[in-house]
């Protein structure tokens, strides 16, 4: 029984130097070849949809990286949008996914997009799909390759949130949907770190759709209005960072009332 967690212990680890003990960032064969085949396919996927899509300035047509571009895009594309809105959608749903996949900054940017180009209510429900959709993607390749990768970036973090869904693990989705709801921890990093860290599935999909619902409505709420917005720090005001953390508590309350109960 010792020598079982010695060894789960060593594999969650990571990899070491056997002389220095210091972890190194490794991908044996299969898990790169597994990553460059995903990331080739999804590629071209991606290529295909934006080929395939109808005439259009094609310089118009781009990942915005900022507030500024983000404008730029919208007038550009809006009337293309309305005559096209399927094909848009369709781009924009591919594009967002492939992004939240492979970790590639931006999407902030796209859910902005998708407030100016669509509204609230369509916006919200085109974040909310495809950030839904992209996390999940980006867990089930962190279950295949994502190990080494992510003790190689956030060693010490990954091990705090060990520890800390290990002690949450009867309360595991109200913990889940505090930390979607509060910036407490990068949502990138719990894409990837929640597979290694055994969070199972369903509570993952359940928190992320759910967890990501206030601050996805803020950015595309605030896609409506680009003229007002300087930088993304007038996003996420002390205000709304308070507010999402109120709604975050307001998660946890069965958490506490359960352990109250149990002390009692």
């Amino acid at each position: 029984m010792t020598t079982s967690n010695s060894s789960s212990s060593e594999n969650f680890n990571g990899n070491s130097d056997s002389k220095t003990g210091a972890t190194r960032f490794l991908l044996t064969q299969f898990e790169l070849v597994a990553a460059i085949s995903i990331f080739c396919v999804l590629s071209l996927g991606l290529i295909c949809i934006y080929w395939t899509m109808p005439a259009a300035e094609y310089q118009f047509i781009k990942v915005p990286r900022s507030i500024e571009e983000i404008q730029f895009v919208k007038d550009h594309l809006a009337n293309y949008t309305k005559d096209y809105t399927a094909q848009v959608i369709l781009g924009y749903c591919a594009t967002y996914i492939f992004m939240q996949t492979f970790m590639i900054p931006g999407t902030i940017f796209m859910s902005l997009l998708a407030g100016a180009l669509f509204g609230v209510a369509r916006g919200l429900i085109l974040v909310l799909f495809n950030a839904t959709a992209g996390a999940s993607s980006c867990y089930f390749l962190s279950k295949l390759i994502g190990r080494p990768i992510a003790f190689y970036l956030w060693p010490e973090k990954l091990r705090f949130f060990r520890a800390e869904v290990a002690k949450r693990r009867e309360n595991l989705l109200n913990y889940m949907l505090f930390l979607r709801i509060t910036p407490t921890l990068p949502n990138t990093f719990i894409n990837v770190a929640s597979p290694i860290v055994d969070v199972p599935y369903y509570m993952f999909f359940i928190a992320t759709f759910f967890g990501l619902i206030p601050a996805a409505y803020v950015t595309v709420r605030a896609g409506l209005a680009l003229g007002e917005l300087r930088s993304l720090g007038d996003l996420y005001d002390i205000k709304t960072i308070a507010t999402l953390f109120f709604i975050g508590i307001i998660s946890i309350i069965p958490t506490v009332v359960n352990r109250n109960r149990k002390t009692s």
